[in-house]
C-alpha cells in the first residue's frame, strides 16, 4: 500500500516541491531521492546543498570587495552641488532599503523559529507518548510473564509439597501449571519491540536538545541582526565614522552568517521533505527485521479493512484467563473447604494464586486496550504533522529570512562606504579653507582705545570717525554729565569706558563738534 492511498495523511505540496531538489553527491553524480540517512551517498547530496550556499556566499563576497575596490579607486570629482546630491540620495535610499529589508526579514525569522520550534515540540510530544504506549506493554507483558513463570510456580511448588499424600489435589495443581504453560506461551507471541533497538524516549530526548539551542542560536541572530541595523541608521543619523567602520566588520560577520544559516536550513528541509513525501516506507524498511509487515500495517493505517494481528492472541489469551480463573475459583474455594481444614498450611497459597490470577486477567483487559492501533496510530499522525507541515514550513521561513537578510546586509555594505566618503569629505571641506581665496569672507580688524591704568580711556575725533565708518554703532544719544562715581576695577571699567568714547566720538564726529580730551571721563 502506498502513501498516496492515505487519507489520514497527505505530504504538504513543499515537501513535493523540496522532494524534487536535485540529489548529486561531492563527486556530482545523481543519486536517487529516497530517503536515507545512513547511505553515505544520501548524506553528500545534503552537504552538496550546503556547499551551494558556500559557493552563494563566496560570489557574494566577491561581488562586494569588487564593489569596494571599484568604490575606492574610480573616485569622481565633486566639486560640482549637482554631483553631490545625487550621491546623497542614493546613500540615503540604500539605507531605508535595507532598513525595510532587514524589518521584514527579523518578522519572517521569528515566524519561521516559532513554527519550527512548534514543529518539533509536537514531534517530540507524540514520540514520548508512543514510548509511553510501548513501555506499557512491554511491562505489563514482563509482569504477567514473570507473575506466572515466578509467583505461580512458587505457590503451586510448595503446595504440591503439601497435597503429596493427596493424588486429586495433585492433579488439580498439575492442570493449573498446564495452563500458566498455555498463558505463557501466548504473551512469547507478541512482538519483543527491545529487539527493535531503537529507543524513542531517547530519540526525543535527543531532538529536544538539538532543537533548543537551534532555537536560542536562532534567536540571538535575529536580535543580532536588529542591533546591527538600528546602529547603522544611527550611525548615518549622527555622522559617525567609525560607529559606521564597526557596523561594517559585524554586518560582514552577520552576512556569513545569513548564508550558512542558509545551507543548513535548505539542507535540514530536503532530508525532512524525503522524510515526509514516503514515511510508511523507511519505518517499513527499519522494521521488516524486528517486526513482521502484518503488524507494522496494522499500527501505521489502522484500517477497518485491516486484520488485527492480535485478534487470536486476544481470544485465545482471553479464553485461556477465564477458563483459568474459572477453574481456579471452584479449585480454591474447593480446596479451602475440604483441604485447608486437613492442610491448614495451603491457605495462604491459595489466596495467593487466586489474587495472582485476578491481577493477571486486570493486566490482560490493559493490554488488550494498549495493543489497539487508535492510540499508537494517533501518536504516529501527530509526529508527522508536526514534522512535516509546522517543521519543513517553518524551515522554509527561515530559508526566506536569511536570504533577505543576506540582501539587507549586502546594501548596507554598499551604503556604507559612500556615506562615510561623504561624512570625510564634509569635514575635509570644512577644515581645508584657502587663506587665497578672493571670496574669502574678511573681517574689519578692530584697534581699541589704549586706557590708562586709572581707567581713563582717550581717543581722537579721526579714530572715531574712522570706527563709526567701519562698523555700525549706532551712538546713544548725548546726556549730561554726571558727577564722577568711585572707580571700579580696571577690569570692569576700561571695557565700558572705551565702548562709550567710541560710540560719543563716533556722533560727535558726524555732528562736527569738538571733543573735549581733558574733561574727565564719564561713569555709567
Amino acid at each position: 500500500m502506498s502513501s498516496s492511498a492515505r487519507v489520514d495523511y497527505i505530504a504538504p505540496w513543499w515537501t513535493y516541491w523540496l522532494h524534487n531538489f536535485p540529489h548529486v553527491n561531492l563527486r556530482l553524480q545523481s543519486i536517487e531521492n529516497t530517503f536515507k540517512p545512513q547511505d553515505e551517498d544520501y548524506q553528500q547530496s545534503l552537504m552538496f546543498l550546503f556547499c551551494v550556499a558556500a559557493a552563494g556566499l563566496g560570489l557574494n563576497l566577491l561581488a562586494l570587495a569588487v564593489y569596494l575596490s571599484c568604490l575606492c579607486c574610480c573616485r569622481k570629482d565633486e566639486e560640482a552641488e549637482e554631483t553631490k546630491k545625487p550621491n546623497s540620495c542614493c546613500v540615503t535610499w540604500s539605507a531605508v532599503a535595507a532598513g525595510l529589508l532587514s524589518c521584514v526579514a527579523v518578522g519572517v525569522g521569528f515566524y519561521g523559529n516559532s513554527e519550527t520550534n512548534d514543529g518539533v515540540y509536537q514531534l517530540t510530544y507524540s514520540l514520548y507518548n508512543a514510548n509511553h504506549t510501548l513501555a506499557g506493554v512491554e511491562n505489563l507483558v514482563t509482569g504477567t510473564m514473570g507473575g506466572m513463570q515466578s509467583g505461580l510456580k512458587e505457590h503451586l511448588s510448595r503446595l504440591d509439597e503439601i497435597f503429596a499424600t493427596r493424588g486429586d489435589f495433585v492433579q488439580t495443581l498439575q492442570f493449573m501449571q498446564q495452563m500458566s504453560d498455555n498463558v505463557i506461551k501466548q504473551l512469547l507471541g507478541l512482538p519483543d519491540w527491545e529487539q527493535a533497538k531503537v529507543d524513542l524516549a531517547a530519540i526525543a530526548d535527543q531532538t529536544a536538545f538539538v532543537e533548543y539551542y537551534r532555537w536560542l542560536t536562532y534567536l540571538l541572530i535575529l536580535i543580532l541582526d536588529l542591533v546591527i541595523c538600528l546602529a547603522a541608521c544611527l550611525g548615518l543619523a549622527k555622522q559617525s565614522r567609525w560607529l559606521l567602520t564597526t557596523m561594517m566588520v559585524f554586518g560582514v560577520l552577520t552576512l556569513i552568517l545569513s548564508w550558512a544559516s542558509l545551507g543548513a536550513d535548505i539542507a535540514t528541509a530536503v532530508g525532512t521533505s524525503d522524510f515526509c513525501v514516503s514515511p510508511d516506507k523507511f519505518i517499513m524498511n527499519q522494521t521488516k527485521d524486528v517486526v513482521s509487515s502484518e503488524i507494522v500495517h496494522y499500527y501505521l493505517y489502522c484500517s477497518q479493512t485491516l486484520p488485527n494481528p492480535f485478534q487470536q492472541f486476544v481470544l485465545q489469551s482471553l479464553t485461556v484467563f477465564q477458563r483459568s480463573l474459572t477453574t481456579m475459583q471452584i479449585q480454591v474455594q474447593g480446596l479451602l473447604q475440604f483441604a485447608v481444614p486437613l492442610f491448614p498450611t495451603a491457605e495462604r497459597d491459595l489466596l495467593g494464586i487466586q489474587q495472582l490470577l485476578n491481577n493477571s486477567e486486570g493486566s490482560l483487559h490493559q493490554l488488550t486496550a494498549l495493543l489497539d492501533c487508535r492510540g499508537l496510530n494517533k501518536d504516529y499522525l501527530d509526529a508527522l504533522m508536526g514534522e512535516c507541515y509546522d517543521g519543513v514550513e517553518g524551515l522554509l521561513y527561515l530559508c526566506l529570512f536569511s536570504l533577505l537578510a543576506a540582501a539587507a546586509f549586502c546594501t548596507m555594505l554598499c551604503a556604507i562606504p559612500r556615506a562615510w566618503r561623504q561624512i570625510a569629505n564634509r569635514e575635509r571641506d570644512y577644515d581645508d579653507i584657502d587663506e587665497e581665496d578672493p571670496f574669502k569672507p574678511t573681517y574689519p580688524a578692530i584697534r581699541f582705545p589704549a586706557c590708562s591704568a586709572g581707567g581713563t580711556c582717550t581717543v581722537s575725533a579721526a579714530t572715531a570717525a574712522a570706527w563709526a565708518a567701519k562698523t555700525a554703532c549706532t551712538p546713544p544719544p548725548l546726556r549730561p554729565p554726571r558727577p564722577p562715581r568711585p572707580l571700579r576695577t580696571p577690569r570692569s571699567t576700561n571695557t565700558c569706558e572705551a565702548h562709550f568714547f567710541i560710540c560719543q566720538s563716533s556722533a560727535g564726529a558726524r555732528e562736527n563738534t569738538e571733543v573735549h580730551e581733558n574733561e574727565p571721563p564719564f561713569v555709567p
